[in-house]
């Protein structure tokens, strides 16, 4: 399981899902439950097997596809194609208001929807609330406390490099004042990493403070941070690093700390950190995962007003 939710969904009347906003409520589910969502919307079968391949988490297409030229043939044989000739085994949600839906492909992983039978009157609201609750348990099934773990781990590690990318890029830019800022950090440096003061004053003499990225024990992901909101401030950037700390780095440390226990009562497992007390359960890792999403924006949007064709 990954932290983006990718979906293709197939559609000749896709015009009227978009104008009804119907995509967005898909988009808007799967934020609140902590993912981040790629909806990719296609028209035809053509642009459909463009987009196609393994990474996505849901396929959802209408079962009747024969209404604009460039589909020739219904969602059956579509999936069939996707399953026997592509290879592709992820979860698959097909839907008409036409007429029945005939289970006419026997293979795995695919739910059928007659939306006339549906209590919600409108078909695409039908379709929509199917949708979710299939997302639902395809969450459901990822969601093992212990696989979480080690994607929360994943993605946090991507974040500090993201971080890193940013400092180095950063630091060679034209418009932050390097004699002004690299002081600071050379003096928190000095101060609590004593045994590292011959290499920090040597790169200091050189001028060459971005060799201390190289070294792991000096620039750790503490003095990252650290050096991160020195150079949002001298960019006038919004400051994010004290919230990155406390909501990704302090998280981190504490889930990586964490015991896996069991409630004897319900059988379910969770990791608690003994020290602070905390529970990782699903309502936490949601919110991690949150966070993690607001915190990638961040770095994203930072490393866009800093990269060099920003300036051009």
């Amino acid at each position: 399981m990954k932290l983006d939710y990718k979906i293709l969904w197939l559609d000749d009347k896709m015009d009227v899902i978009i104008d009804g906003q119907y995509d967005s409520e898909i988009k808007k589910h799967l934020f609140e439950q902590g993912f981040n969502p790629i909806v990719i919307t296609v028209k035809d079968e053509k642009e459909f097997f463009y987009h196609l391949d393994d990474s996505f988490d849901l396929i959802l297409t209408d079962y009747h596809l024969n209404d604009t030229a460039n589909n020739t043939r219904d969602g059956d044989l579509i999936i069939k194609e996707v399953r026997e000739k592509n290879s592709i085994f992820t979860e698959i949600m097909f839907y008409s208001a036409q007429g029945e839906v005939v289970d006419t492909v026997k293979l795995d992983r695919i739910t059928f929807v007659d939306t006339r039978k549906s209590i919600i009157r409108d078909h695409n609201e039908a379709v929509i609330d199917r949708a979710i609750k299939l997302i639902d348990l395809t969450i459901k099934k990822f969601q093992h406390i212990v696989a979480m773990r080690g994607m929360i781990m994943n993605e946090t590690s991507t974040l500090d490099m993201q971080m890193l990318d940013i400092i180095k890029l950063a630091l060679k830019s034209k418009d932050i004042s390097f004699d002004e800022l690299a002081p600071k950090i050379y003096d928190e440096l000095n101060e609590l990493y004593n045994s590292k003061n011959k290499f920090v004053n040597e790169c200091r003499e050189a001028g060459k403070f971005l060799s201390l990225t190289k070294d792991n024990f000096v620039f750790s992901a503490d003095y990252k941070i650290r050096t991160l909101g020195q150079i949002l401030g001298g960019l006038n950037i919004k400051d994010f690093s004290e919230e990155y700390k406390e909501e990704i780095n302090s998280m981190r440390n504490k889930f990586a700390h964490a015991v896996l226990l069991k409630d004897e009562q319900t059988g379910r497992e969770y990791f608690k950190h003994g020290e602070s007390g905390l529970t990782f359960d699903e309502e936490l890792c949601k919110k991690i995962r949150m966070d993690i999403i607001k915190h990638r924006n961040n770095f994203n949007e930072t490393f866009e007003k800093i990269k060099p064709e920003a300036k051009v």
